[in-house]
C-alpha cells in the first residue's frame, strides 16, 4: 500500500473542528473579547473542558453565583477540540496506574470515576448536547504475546473490584473487530463512551450560557495580582476581579509559576479516514463500535465516528526541548506516514482507503500520568491539570475538586470525600530542569520503544523509574 498516496489529500487540520464536514455541524460564533473592568464571584480561566465543566457545575451548585469564563483563543480550540473523543470513567489514567499509586483508595477512585462518567452522560442528556455520545466501552487488544499477561492481570484486578470486563481470546476478539494482528483483548463494556470532542465543548458552552455564565473568548490572561480579598486578572483590554479563581489552562504557560515544574507538553498526532463504505465496514465488523487501544508501551488508539470514519492516533508522542510549543509542531509528516503504515498493517482489508485529515495537538503530561490538584494565593485560586491524555472525562471530576476547594455550593464545605483523597492531596514528582529534562524524556522514549521490541522487558532506566513511581508509557 502506498501510504503517501493515502495521505495525499489529508487536510492538515483537526477533523472535529472542520465545519466544512456536514457531520460536525456549525461552530458557534466567537463571543466578544473582554473590554473594560468587571467583577464576579468566580472567574474561570480556560475555555476547554476543565474550565467549561467548572463554570457549568458552579452555576448548578449555586445559581446565584456570577461566573465569568475567560478563554485566550476559542472555546474547545486546543486539546478539547482535537483529541480522540475517548471519554473514560478512569480518573487515574487506567486501573493499573491507580493501583500502583493509590492501592488503598482504588475502590473509591473507581467508584467516583464511574459516577463521574454517569454524570457526564446525564449532563449531555439534560442539556440536549448533540455530541454523538455512545457508551460503547473500550477494548484493549494484545498484538504481541507478551501483552496477554498484562490483560489477564488487569482483568483479575477489575474483577476483584466487582467489575465484569470481558477477556477475549484471539478468535473472540477477531469476531468483534477483524484484524489479523489481534491475539486477545480485554473489553471494559461500561467504562468508556465515545464522543465528538468539539461538539461536546460547544454544547457545554451553550449550557453555561443558558445558566448565565459570561464568556469572553480571545481574551488571554496575562497576569494575576493578589489584592487582599480578591484576585485581579489582567487581560489586553481589561481586568476581572474575583474572590475565587479556577485555573484550567492545561499545559499552556501557567499563571501560577510553580506549576511549570510539574508539566511538560507532549505532542500527539492523529489521522482520520474518509467515511467507510458499507462493504469496507463489513470487512472489519466492529458492530459494537468500541473504542480500541493496543497493549504496547507505544500504543495506538482508534475508534469509529458517527459518519463511520476511523480515527487512528497515538504511538509517536513527541517532546520538544525547552517545553517547546509552536503552531508548526502540530504538523509532522513523518509521524503521519508512520501512523498510516501501522493503520494498514492492522486493517489490510482497507487498502485503498484515503485519509481526509491529519493533525497534532499538545497534551499536558505530569510524572504520575493523571491530574493533580491544589490551590494558590492563600486559597483564592484552585487548579487541576496534568491529565495526560485522559481529560475528556476526568476534567469533570477535576472541576468538582476545584469547586470543592473553593467551598462552592449550598453547604460551603471545602473538605469533601474528593478533597480528602490522597490522590487529590499529593503532587507528582517535578520534572528536572533543562537540559536534563529533555535528556531524560528522550532516554525514556528510546527505552519504551526497546521494551516493545523485546517482549516488554524493561531496561534498567525504566525499572528505576518504576521504583520511584515514575513508570512511563506513551
Amino acid at each position: 500500500m502506498n501510504v503517501l498516496k493515502a495521505l495525499a489529500e489529508a487536510e492538515p487540520t483537526p477533523y472535529w473542528l472542520d465545519t466544512s464536514v456536514p457531520a460536525n455541524g456549525g461552530r458557534p460564533g466567537p463571543t466578544a473579547s473582554l473590554v473594560g473592568s468587571i467583577t464576579c464571584d468566580l472567574a474561570v480561566i480556560g475555555g476547554g473542558y476543565s474550565g467549561l465543566w467548572t463554570a457549568l457545575m458552579a452555576k448548578e451548585r449555586d445559581p446565584s453565583l456570577d461566573v465569568v469564563l475567560i478563554e485566550a483563543d476559542r472555546i474547545g480550540g486546543a486539546a478539547s477540540g482535537r483529541n480522540g473523543g475517548f471519554c473514560a470513567a478512569s480518573i487515574t489514567h487506567g486501573l493499573g496506574n491507580g493501583l500502583e499509586r493509590w492501592p488503598e483508595e482504588i475502590a473509591v477512585l473507581e467508584r467516583l470515576g464511574h459516577q463521574n462518567l454517569d454524570g457526564i452522560e446525564k449532563t449531555v442528556a439534560r442539556y440536549g448536547i448533540g455530541c454523538d455520545f455512545e457508551r460503547t466501552g473500550e477494548m484493549r487488544v494484545a498484538t504481541e504475546q507478551w501483552q496477554l499477561d498484562g490483560l489477564r492481570q488487569e482483568a483479575d484486578a477489575a474483577a476483584a473490584l466487582g467489575q465484569e470486563p470481558a477477556l477475549l481470546d484471539a478468535d473472540a476478539v477477531r469476531r468483534q473487530v477483524a484484524s489479523p494482528t489481534y491475539l486477545g483483548a480485554l473489553w471494559d463494556k461500561d467504562g468508556a463512551a465515545m464522543v465528538h470532542p468539539a461538539k461536546l465543548a460547544w454544547g457545554l458552552q451553550a449550557a453555561c450560557e443558558s445558566l448565565g455564565v459570561r464568556i469572553h473568548e480571545r481574551t488571554p490572561v496575562t497576569s494575576l495580582r493578589d489584592e487582599g480579598g480578591r484576585l485581579r486578572l489582567h487581560t489586553p483590554y481589561g481586568t476581572v476581579s474575583a474572590p475565587k479563581v479556577a485555573l484550567g489552562t492545561g499545559v499552556f504557560p501557567p499563571l501560577l509559576k510553580r506549576l511549570k515544574h510539574f508539566l511538560v507538553p507532549v505532542y500527539d498526532y492523529a489521522l482520520m479516514t474518509e467515511p467507510l463504505s458499507e462493504s469496507r465496514l463489513d470487512s472489519i465488523g466492529w458492530r459494537h463500535r468500541q473504542g480500541i487501544g493496543d497493549g504496547a508501551n507505544q500504543f495506538h488508539y482508534y475508534r469509529l465516528t458517527a459518519d463511520n470514519r476511523i480515527l487512528w492516533g497515538g504511538y509517536d508522542a513527541v517532546y520538544h526541548y525547552g517545553n517547546g510549543m509552536r503552531a508548526e509542531l502540530e504538523r509532522r509528516p513523518e509521524t503521519y506516514s508512520l501512523l498510516a503504515r501501522h493503520f494498514f498493517d492492522t486493517f489490510p482489508q482497507l487498502e485503498g482507503v484515503r485519509f481526509s485529515h491529519a493533525w497534532g495537538g499538545v497534551i499536558d503530561t505530569c510524572s504520575r500520568f493523571c491530574a493533580f490538584y491544589g490551590t494558590g494565593f492563600g486559597g483564592k485560586l484552585s487548579y487541576a491539570m496534568g491529565y495526560t491524555g485522559l481529560g475528556v472525562g476526568a476534567t469533570r471530576f477535576g472541576a468538582d475538586v476545584m469547586l470543592d476547594l473553593h467551598g462552592v455550593g449550598p453547604a460551603g464545605e471545602r473538605e469533601t470525600e474528593r478533597t480528602r483523597l490522597k490522590m487529590v492531596c499529593t503532587r507528582p514528582a517535578p520534572f528536572p530542569p533543562e537540559p536534563l529534562r529533555y535528556g531524560a524524556i528522550q532516554l525514556t522514549r528510546w527505552s519504551i520503544a526497546q521494551a516493545d521490541r523485546h517482549d516488554g522487558h524493561r531496561n534498567l532506566w525504566l525499572r528505576t523509574l518504576d521504583k520511584f513511581g515514575l513508570g512511563f508509557d506513551s
